[in-house]
């Protein structure tokens, strides 16, 4: 009796002991944590785009600029409200990808930058109180449609080209350049002939390690072979190597 009254309470102790084992979860996202972005862009695959992000529940980080689209209005013209209205009902996020999407090239003198457009058409020297409204104009405009938008105190130069001056300029405004890692280029801005889809499919599911922070366009008006045709393989094909997606923290990732 005694003996057995032993092996009860060893089998009870050994039972507590390997319990709270036995009650560890598998954690949700094995192999880390993603952080999709998505600048502005032609916004030719918008709605596709967003569709398969509802779908593949991904909430991103939305980088907004006042540019010309394929419905011949800009971006954050009142033609797009909805869209923005519906993005930030989904729980995306959203910061500052400038006003114009001018490129910086090159620092004037200590505290101006000089601020060129795409074609060249036009040029501004920008100080710090014309960077400040430069950088708050996009995200005034994305408030007149959704004023309860979530906005971080990040920005992104278009291109990802920056200068500094820039940086410095654009952090005295209390925003933080926020750019991409070198393996969260998705690729969707590239020539397809060059750069097809089937490749970057591959190599973004090759190599995106924990903690990436990605980057594509809501369309790109020169891609011929548009980047949404695979977009959701790609999601489906990190989700499924144990990746989960999140919007960037308010400081943004590095």
């Amino acid at each position: 009796m005694q003996n057995s009254r032993r092996g009860a309470l060893a089998a009870l102790a050994l039972g507590l002991l390997a319990a709270p084992a036995a009650a560890q979860v598998a954690p949700a996202c094995p192999s880390g944590t993603l952080y999709l972005t998505i600048d502005t862009g032609w916004g030719r695959e918008a709605e596709r785009i967003a569709a398969i992000l509802k779908r593949r529940d991904v909430r991103a980080t939305l980088f907004v600029a006042h540019e010309p689209t394929h419905t011949g209005e800009r971006s954050l013209g009142p033609g797009w409200a909805a869209f923005w209205r519906a993005r930030a009902a989904e729980g995306h996020v959203f910061a500052s990808h400038t006003d114009r999407h001018w490129y910086f090239r090159g620092d004037l003198a200590p505290g101006r930058v000089r601020y060129v457009s795409r074609t060249g058409e036009g040029e501004e020297a920008l100080d710090q109180a014309a960077m400040c409204r430069e950088l708050a104009a996009p995200v005034a405009r994305l408030r007149e449609a959704v004023p309860d938008a979530v906005v971080l105190p990040l920005w992104r130069a278009p291109g990802g080209i920056t200068t500094p001056g820039a940086i410095r300029l654009g952090e005295a405004c209390g925003l933080r350049h926020q750019g991409w890692t070198a393996n969260g280029f998705l690729g969707d801005e590239l020539p397809s002939d060059a750069h097809p889809n089937r490749a970057l499919v591959a190599r973004t599911l090759r190599s995106v390690r924990d903690g990436e922070v990605l980057v594509m366009h809501w369309g790109i008006r020169s891609r011929r072979e548009p980047y949404a045709e695979v977009l959701e393989e790609v999601i489906a094909g990190l989700q499924a190597r144990g990746f989960c997606f999140a919007t960037l923290p308010p400081e943004g990732r590095r």
